[in-house]
């Protein structure tokens, strides 16, 4: 019989399996310390001359342990992302799920970097989804409830902020110019313990672990053998200088535990989202208009390709920015701006860092031939227009407050369009049976995307009754009717 061995890459964000009620229940779990064994070296046997000296990363970790958080998240039930993994357990804990949980609160942990004086910290997105409350706790021991400024599951990226000035900060490296085999130092809060610092190298770049789930994902992680765990999750990855490249967000493992792969979102993914947040509000997602697939050997003799450099170009979409440049499908992409390109992964990052609007330089190669082109990059609509936070809006003839659907929940449900119900109020909605998280997808068979689908819906009715289509979180779609 064969054996086979299945590693799970597991989020690092530590969530508590208690349940509080009137007070918080700490961890019996403690992190088991193994004692090595005593060790005699003859004298004759060392000889200082031959000593090496390893890299000095005092100064690193001296200013990377005060600019890294504890973050405490609260729940009034956990994200779904962990519902399965503590499915089972929390079961036999808690009885019979059919019971209403009532005044149960669900807590998680993990860390966060402060980059800049005034309380910017950059977590990942699944230490906070859903949260809430936020607690921050700097090193000092000071404690802050922080405010949510926003978050992209594409990256699993968030930002926060606390009211605090004059804070210590990491500066932001290059992660480009990393490499692998050099040295780096992974910092946060394992098992929920204080700033904890560990060493390693670059194992890799441009890893993709299909961790996030979405077809919209950017996975481009750097893999470092730095010893991390539950509760790493929105830590630092610094480099020898000091500078932050990277920000922790996963480990692989079968144990659960650390066993030698932990990897990292890139700086320059993290400056680009935590700008758009900031700006706008809302991410600025960059599209060349292709797919494509990774260039093997296989695809290579069925294709009847020369190279096995670059990303083939499966097919590119009508008035897409690759279109309009030039490119066709079975083109190699090899190098954008300069950067050579050798997979999707690393197609991904580049383009991560841009925005709609924005213009590459694509080398291609196509029948043996080099050839370069000048890409208009487009949004997810095909258009160089920049998304605006979508806030949230009243339809008083409906009594209901609508907002956006993330785009995490999107991915899960498979739609592209909607709007959720936030608040019911006394209105025809509830009458009708409606519940608060209910998406809107449709008002008499027309699309809703925005405030004006909504409004153009109700207005252009002529009379007729309104059949208000849409889904629950739990993905069952129904249609209300009303005369």
């Amino acid at each position: 019989m064969k054996k086979y061995v299945v590693y799970v890459v597991i989020a690092l964000f530590s969530v508590s399996l208690g349940v509080i009620m009137s007070q918080q229940l700490k961890s019996s779990a403690e992190p088991k310390v193994m004692l090595q064994p005593e060790m005699h070296i003859q004298q004759s046997s060392f000889n200082p001359a031959m000593a090496v000296k390893g890299p000095d990363f005092r100064e690193a970790a001296q200013r990377s342990v005060d600019a890294v958080v504890h973050i405490r998240s609260q729940f009034s039930r956990k994200s779904s992302g962990y519902d399965d993994f503590f499915g089972s357990l929390r079961d036999l804990i808690e009885g019979n799920q059919n019971q209403e949980r009532v005044n149960r609160l669900y807590i998680g942990y993990g860390s966060g970097v402060i980059i800049s004086k005034d309380g910017y910290i950059v977590t990942n997105n699944h230490v906070v989804e859903g949260a809430s409350k936020i607690e921050v706790t700097l090193n000092d021991k000071q404690l802050f409830e922080a405010e949510l400024i926003g978050a992209d599951p594409s990256t699993d990226l968030a930002l926060i902020k606390i009211d605090e000035k004059s804070l210590p900060f990491l500066s932001c490296g290059d992660s480009d110019e990393v490499v692998v085999g050099e040295w780096v130092l992974a910092v946060g809060n394992p098992f929920n313990l204080t700033s904890t610092v560990t060493a390693g190298i670059v194992s890799a770049k441009a890893r993709n672990i299909n961790i996030l789930g979405s077809n919209t994902a950017i996975e481009s992680f750097i893999q470092t053998d730095a010893v991390v765990n539950r509760g790493n999750s929105g830590g630092a990855l610094v480099n020898e200088s000091g500078e932050l490249v990277g920000i922790n967000a996963a480990i692989a493992s079968h144990s659960g535990s650390y066993e030698g792969y932990s990897f990292a979102i890139p700086i320059n993914i993290v400056k680009k989202v935590v700008a758009d947040l900031k700006e706008f509000g809302a991410i600025q997602r960059a599209f060349m208009g292709v797919t494509i697939r990774e260039l093997n050997a296989d695809l290579a003799n069925q294709l009847g390709i020369s190279t096995l450099n670059g990303v083939y170009i499966n097919s590119v979409s009508a008035d897409g920015g690759a279109e309009k440049a030039g490119i066709r499908s079975r083109d190699i992409i090899t190098s954008v701006d300069g950067m050579t390109v050798n997979s999707s992964s690393e197609l991904l990052e580049i383009l991560g860092q841009h925005r709609p609007g924005d213009r590459i330089d694509v080398s291609v190669i196509r029948d043996d031939e080099q050839l370069s082109y000048q890409v208009l990059l487009q949004n997810e609509n095909g258009s160089t227009e920049l998304n605006q936070a979508q806030l949230e809006f009243d339809i008083e003839s409906l009594g209901v407050t609508l907002g956006e659907v993330p785009l995490n929940e999107r991915n899960r449900l498979r739609i592209n369009n909607g709007l959720k119900v936030n608040e019911l109020r006394d209105g025809l909605l509830r009458t009708g049976g409606v519940r608060e998280g209910f998406i809107i997808l449709s008002i008499n068979d027309q699309r809703i995307r925005s405030r004006s689908d909504i409004e153009n819906a109700l207005r252009n009715r002529d009379g007729e009754g309104l059949r208000i289509g849409g889904i629950y979180p739990n993905g069952m779609r129904i249609i209300y009717g009303f005369e």
